[in-house]
C-alpha cells in the first residue's frame, strides 16, 4: 500500500450510486475530478470514532482555507452505502465536504487501499489516507503507516493544507459560553458575526453554570469568549478586543 505507487496516475474510473432527494443518481469520477483540483480523504467507516471526532470535522472547518489556496472541492470517501453516508452527513459538521459512498469498494480497490477488517466485523474497508488530485491525476498521497488498529497521523486536514501551502491562513477558532435569555451574550454573538467570525456556542445549563464558568474561565458571568485558545473575557473585554 505504498503511497508513491499512485502518485502521477489517474484515479480509478468508477460510477458511484448515490441517493439524492429520495432518488437514485449516478456520480462518476469525471463528475468529481474533471478539470478540478480536489482533496480526497478516505476512512474506514462512517460513524466510527476517529472519523467523526476529528477527521471529517477538521476538513470541514478548514474548507475556506483550502478554497483560498486553489482547491475546488473536498471529497470524503468511505466503503459504506449511500444511506449510511447521507445519515452521517446529517450527524456531522460536513456542509463543506462531499461525502461519496464507495459501496462496492471499487474506487478504494483501484487505489490499492482496500483492506480486510473482518476481525472487527467490517469486511473489506478503506485504509485511512488523503490525496491531492488535479484534473483526475493524483499529485500527492498521505497514507497512514502500516500499524495495527486505525492509525491517524498523516491523513489529517492540517497536514494536507500544510503541503499545499505552509503559510495558509487557517480560520480562527472561536467559542462563546452563554446562557438562555442573556442580552450581553446576544450582543457578543452579534459582534462576532459582524466581524466575520464563525463561533461555537456552548449554552450552559443553570444547574452547572457556576461550576463550569469557574473551572473553564475563572469567571462568574456569561458571555465568556475564547479565540484560538485565548480567553478574551466577557462582553466589555470583547468590545475592547474588537476595537483594537
Amino acid at each position: 500500500m505504498s503511497q508513491h505507487n499512485q502518485e502521477g496516475k489517474r484515479v480509478p474510473n468508477v460510477t458511484f450510486r448515490v441517493r439524492q432527494n429520495n432518488e437514485w443518481t449516478n456520480v462518476t469520477t469525471d463528475d468529481l475530478f474533471k478539470g478540478k483540483t480536489v482533496v480526497v480523504f478516505s476512512l474506514p467507516g462512517a460513524f466510527t470514532p476517529t472519523c467523526s471526532s476529528t477527521h471529517l470535522p477538521r476538513y470541514n472547518e478548514l474548507a475556506p482555507a483550502f478554497r483560498a489556496n486553489g482547491v475546488d472541492s473536498i471529497v470524503c470517501m468511505s466503503v459504506n452505502d449511500t444511506f449510511v453516508m447521507n445519515e452521517w452527513a446529517k450527524d456531522q459538521e460536513s456542509d463543506n465536504v462531499t461525502l461519496i459512498p464507495d459501496g462496492n469498494g471499487e474506487f478504494t480497490e483501484g487505489m490499492g487501499m482496500l483492506v480486510d477488517k473482518s476481525d472487527i466485523g467490517f469486511g473489506k474497508r478503506s485504509w485511512r489516507y488523503s490525496m491531492l488530485v488535479k484534473d483526475g491525476v493524483v499529485q500527492k498521497v498521505f497514507s497512514e503507516p502500516q500499524e495495527p488498529g486505525d492509525p491517524f497521523k498523516v491523513s489529517d486536514a492540517d497536514t494536507m493544507l500544510n503541503f499545499i501551502n505552509p503559510n495558509a491562513k487557517k480560520p480562527d477558532q472561536v467559542a462563546v459560553l452563554t446562557r438562555e435569555g442573556c442580552a450581553f451574550c446576544a450582543k457578543a454573538k452579534a459582534l462576532l458575526t459582524e466581524r466575520g467570525y464563525h463561533y461555537a456556542e456552548i449554552n450552559l445549563p443553570h444547574t452547572e453554570r457556576s461550576r463550569a464558568l469557574g473551572a473553564i474561565a475563572g469567571a462568574r458571568t456569561v458571555p465568556q469568549v475564547f479565540i484560538n485558545g485565548q480567553h478574551i473575557g466577557g462582553w466589555e473585554e470583547l468590545e475592547k478586543w474588537a476595537a483594537n
